[in-house]
């Protein structure tokens, strides 16, 4: 299990290479609840996400030997251009494998950052393909099933844990579980008494499935929110979770989408839909737990382009 002094490690390590994002109460969005709500705008990192923050942990902790043959990835998205941004930042070369169902601006923003890019069919095969670059001598930097990774994670939780007034509940998106798992880590130490939420989107449910069945499961990927596409969590991320997080939310597809349109309207925070997910959780949040509720939402990510939105917007009929 990650402890806190494994991400205040990751803290001092990354320090001077990412951005200590903004925790601020959100009016709009308190409205809307009709409860206090304070975000932490992940969105305004560094390379758009949270992920920048674990890639680099990462790289900083290599050896001379692993910078010299390379790092590779597997990604739906913001983590490529995380790794391949500071990769580029720091000297190493970097080769990132997307499936085919990730936004075309996540490729070429890892491709203008210098980074390899390969494309798959599907997230199984690209996770398959990373695995041979591995074997090839290539250093993996995983996108979650890495203690170092999820240290470098857990450093949002800090964050958020030091600059946040009051909070009951927090809510933090999943995909393979590497931010829950650091931010649970760092509020179980900062904030005890502080519930979290993990939150889905259907046909993107690898810890709900995996918390059922007792250990990580390969599901089935139908999502459009590749970002939160993991074709199963890892051991790692999964004894995170069962331990410090008390459920998962499963939201669709559509409410997710919802979400980001009225996270622009009423906060004025462009995201992703993997962002978005959050909102219809929070409205469940607040059914449960009533109006003494004071919530935090990690605002994970914003490299959603304006295109993508009005496409999913049109899909299922929100525009």
């Amino acid at each position: 299990m990650i402890g806190v002094s494994d991400i205040e490690a990751a803290a001092e390590r990354i320090a001077g290479h990412v951005v200590r994002t903004p925790t601020v109460p959100s009016p709009g969005l308190s409205a809307l609840l009709g409860v206090p709500v304070t975000a932490k705008l992940e969105l305004l990192q560094r390379t758009g996400s949270f992920k920048v923050r674990g890639a680099t942990a990462k790289l900083l902790s290599l050896g001379g030997a692993e910078r010299a043959a390379g790092v590779a990835a597997v990604s739906g998205g913001n983590h490529g251009i995380a790794l391949a941004v500071m990769a580029a930042a720091l000297d190493v070369k970097a080769t990132v494998v997307m499936p085919r169902s990730a936004p075309a601006r996540a490729v070429e923003l890892a491709q203008a950052a210098g980074a390899s890019v390969r494309l798959t069919d599907t997230m199984a095969g690209a996770f398959s393909l990373v695995q041979r670059l591995r074997e090839e001598g290539l250093t993996l930097v995983h996108p979650f099933d890495d203690p170092m990774v999820v240290a470098g994670q857990g450093t949002v939780g800090l964050e958020f844990a030091d600059d946040a007034d009051e909070l009951t509940d927090v809510l933090v998106s999943v995909g393979g579980g590497g931010l829950i798992a650091g931010v649970a880590a760092a509020l179980r130490a900062r904030r005890p008494d502080v519930r979290i939420w993990g939150v889905e989107t259907e046909g993107a449910q690898a810890m709900s499935e995996a918390l059922a069945a007792g250990g990580p499961v390969p599901v089935e990927l139908s999502s459009i929110v590749s970002t939160l596409s993991a074709p199963a969590v890892s051991q790692l991320t999964y004894d995170h979770v069962s331990a410090l997080v008390g459920e998962v939310l499963v939201v669709p597809d559509r409410e997710a989408v919802r979400g980001s349109l009225e996270l622009a309207e009423h906060a004025k925070l462009w995201t992703e839909p993997a962002a978005g997910c959050l909102l219809p959780a929070a409205r469940r949040v607040v059914e449960r737990v009533g109006g003494g509720a004071r919530l935090g939402l990690v605002v994970c990510g914003g490299n959603a382009t304006t295109g993508d939105m009005t496409a999913w917007a049109r899909r299922f009929g929100l525009i």
